[in-house]
């Protein structure tokens, strides 16, 4: 049935890819978003680039030289840095005069333009608020020519050029743009100065064709090697899921003795181990399952067949047609009753159907009714209960359920005491260290029976567990009982306990908030 109905399912679910694909179309996909913007970058926006970082450079060098335009040595640093940067420079009077200068690159419009009007620029960087930026194109422009002599004495002049004539042919064909910027600047004496910088910017069309044969060889690489990288990736990463996987569909079909085995990395070796332990403990349940039919079976067939059996006798035989045998029918049903009740709370309180209604109500009392009520009962057996309080307490709980909760303590003890068959109820009250504002009530239930192991004593409260493996019938009850003591004590945020030495008897405790 289980088979035909995952089968079923896996029919009705949508085709999905698997986790080994996916990270494979995953890095291949980056690998491809990478590949694209390398061309992008390293050949459509090539020239742009490019022309954006000579700006740049131009707007530095320019900083440059405003910073040292007072320095005894500014015709030096103004060589030093139009040498190093490739740059020409003129630094302008008011009047367009040249005072400073240096022809480092052949070719450059503020030296060899013979229409360059320098007498016009300072006014026209004055009304572009002080700052001037150009583009020209030296279409038109095949002859260099020397820059004429600054007109100012005392002006220092550094030329790197030498003049040179070239055919028209091979002039266009070496034809660049240039990049002019012109900047207001102020001297030490208050006077107005234009710098301006002329920078050649190189074609990059030849730089662009090698780099695109280049990236043709990088790119059948880069996706030849992406396939494959990705799909050892993909499958190392998947193998480990997928064997996750395959355990976890024999786990589902109940093989509790699937073990998972997680390798590869940290999460998936957590994930193993969380399986592995959620394995176990499904397969105590299911222990513990099997256990708790077998022993309400029992339960349930003794009082039935002492029910049936004893009905049958009054039913054939007339001098059986007694009170006595009527009584143990009802005893019998009630103990029916009861192993129901049980069955059902557990379950409604584990599931959190039942809430609790806390009302101020006289602990000390509740407990003297019920272990008289139980002295009554236990009376023709032999059992003593004795109760030991200082004082009387009232506390705001659920007085039903925490008189559940004794009962089954209480029951508990009965079932397991010694052959003395005494029990004795302890009420003390004490500060608890973790709460300041208040004090607390313990109330302890000792009896002289064989105790427990030490073992499994952390198991005592789990549901269906029992430390005596054959059945023992219980006075009352079903065996489920410390499974609500502590579904109700963790409702009232109380605290539960059992201290116990094998042959000297055990002591069952709970505490509750005064």
């Amino acid at each position: 049935m289980k088979k035909n109905t995952i089968s079923f399912q896996k029919k009705n679910k949508p085709r999905q890819i698997s986790i080994k694909w996916k990270i494979f179309l995953f890095l291949l996909g980056f690998c491809g978003v990478l590949l694209i913007l390398l061309w992008f970058f390293q050949v459509i926006f090539l020239n742009s680039f490019y022309k954006g970082i000579k700006i740049n450079e131009i707007k530095a060098t320019a900083n440059t030289i405003e910073k040292s335009i007072n320095d005894e040595n500014i015709a030096t640093i103004i060589s030093t840095v139009s040498e190093n940067n490739d740059i020409c420079i003129k630094v302008l009077s008011s009047s367009g005069d040249t005072i400073y200068s240096s022809h480092v690159v052949k070719g450059c419009i503020i030296h060899s333009k013979p229409d360059f009007d320098e007498k016009t620029l300072p006014s026209e960087v004055t009304n572009n608020d002080g700052e001037l930026f150009q583009y020209y194109n030296h279409d038109g422009y095949s002859r260099e020519t020397e820059p004429e002599p600054a007109p100012d004495s005392d002006a220092t002049q550094t030329d790197n050029t030498q003049t040179q004539d070239k055919p028209p042919s091979e002039e266009k064909e070496k034809e660049k743009d240039t990049l002019i910027y012109a900047k207001t600047i102020i001297d030490a004496n208050d006077e107005e100065l234009t710098l301006v910088l002329n920078s050649i910017i190189s074609p990059v069309n030849a730089t662009v064709n090698t780099l695109r044969v280049q990236l043709y060889y990088i790119t059948a690489f880069m996706i030849l090697f992406s396939v494959i990288l990705a799909l050892i990736i993909a499958k190392w990463i998947s193998r480990p899921i997928e064997a996750i996987n395959n355990s976890t569909k024999m786990l589902a079909t109940g093989d509790y003795s699937t073990r998972f085995k997680g390798t590869g990395y940290k999460e998936i070796a957590e994930l193993s181990d969380t399986l592995n332990y959620t394995a176990k403990e499904l397969s105590k349940v299911e222990l513990l399952r099997q256990e708790l039919i077998a022993n309400i079976s029992h339960d349930l067939r003794t009082p039935l067949t002492l029910i049936s059996g004893y009905a049958e006798a009054m039913r054939d035989l007339p001098d059986e047609n007694n009170s006595e045998n009527a009584q143990i029918i009802v005893d019998e049903t009630k103990r029916l009753t009861t192993l129901v009740n049980d069955v059902m709370d557990i379950s409604k309180l584990q599931t959190g159907n039942i809430s609790i209604h806390r009302q101020p109500y006289n602990l000390t009392a509740s407990l003297s009714d019920s272990i008289n009520r139980m002295n009554k009962l236990m009376e023709m057996d032999g059992y003593q209960i004795d109760f030991v309080s200082n004082r009387e307490v009232t506390l705001a709980a659920d007085e039903t359920r925490i008189s559940q909760a004794f009962y089954n303590l209480l029951t508990n003890a009965i079932n397991y005491t010694g052959e003395d068959k005494k029990i004795i109820v302890t009420q003390t009250i004490f500060p608890n260290p973790a709460d300041d504002l208040a004090d607390w009530i313990k109330i302890e239930v000792t009896d002289s029976g064989e105790g427990i192991a030490a073992e499994d004593l952390p198991y005592i409260w789990d549901r269906y567990y029992k430390v005596d493996k054959t059945h023992k019938r219980a006075v009352t009850g079903t065996g489920l009982g410390l499974s609500i003591v502590k579904s109700i004590l963790d409702m009232h945020h109380g605290d539960y306990g059992v201290t116990s030495k094998l042959n000297k008897g055990s002591v069952f405790w709970f505490t509750l908030k005064i």
